[in-house]
């Protein structure tokens, strides 16, 4: 099934019209996740710098995201039709990779091991349930916002932008960052050692952070009051209690 947005994307990054262009991304976007995969193991060893090294590549990795808003202007000056493509090779793909090989990493990343108790089995239970949550609800939201919207094409082409009919926002302004934060909770608390745990606490900080400074500065920008509005009606992550039964037959139907 072709995912929504597809041919949107296409116009502007004209690598995806042919198989030599999309194998071309696809080879870059693997060896990004390699190289900072490779770096997680070669340092994992050393004392203590196991999550220090994970929130120092998190936050780079939302450092060099921020910059695609931020260079918006010059690459506009500067290449013209091409510049969304352009911004999004030179930071989108880098910071993409930094943060999913974090989420990787969540899950072996070294650390001090806990007394053993009955909490190990709830960390479990939980890190499971959080893990099949936040699988199913990444990949829903994927196909409710399409491949364009995923690939924040509408930062740098705002006229082209396009209405999502989906239940999600209506109880989560960011379900993908939500399924994602729930990914990077879920394996971090089965990992259970004292780093990953003391990760899965920090990193939703992380993420409020990046959707408050960065990119919802640029929606309110776009859509002025009526985001503002919306901001404070609708959570980020976690829907409030009345939108559960919503958040649940999102999961289970994808509407």
């Amino acid at each position: 099934m072709k995912l929504k947005g597809m041919d949107e994307l296409a116009k502007h990054v004209p690598e995806l019209n042919s198989t030599g262009g999309r194998i071309r991304i696809a080879l870059y976007a693997l060896s990004l996740l390699t190289l900072v995969t490779v770096y997680f193991i070669l340092t994992d060893n050393i004392p203590t710098w196991s999550i220090d090294s994970q929130i120092i590549i998190v936050a780079l990795g939302f450092l060099v995201l921020s910059l695609f808003f931020s260079r918006k202007q010059t690459y506009r000056e500067k290449y013209g039709e091409l510049a969304y493509r352009n911004a999004f090779a030179h930071y989108v793909m880098p910071g993409l990779a930094l943060i999913f090989s974090a989420v990787a990493h969540a899950g072996y990343m070294n650390g001090p091991e806990i007394p053993q108790g009955w909490w190990i089995t709830v960390f479990l239970g939980l890190g499971w349930l959080s893990l099949l949550i936040g699988g199913i609800l990444s990949i829903r939201s994927i196909f409710a916002f399409g491949a364009d919207n995923l690939a924040l094409l509408y930062v740098y082409h705002p006229g082209e932008g396009r209405i999502i009919n989906s239940s999600i926002y209506g109880i989560l302004r960011h379900p993908i960052y939500a399924g994602v934060l729930r990914l990077f909770i879920g394996l971090a608390l089965i990992n259970g050692n004292a780093n990953s745990i003391a990760f899965a606490i920090l990193i939703p900080l992380g993420f409020v952070g990046w959707t408050h400074l960065v990119e919802e500065r640029e929606l309110i920008e776009r859509f002025g009051a009526d985001y503002f509005d919306y901001r404070k009606r609708v959570p980020a992550f976690f829907p409030k209690l009345r939108g559960l039964g919503i958040f649940f037959n999102f999961l289970i139907t994808g509407k």
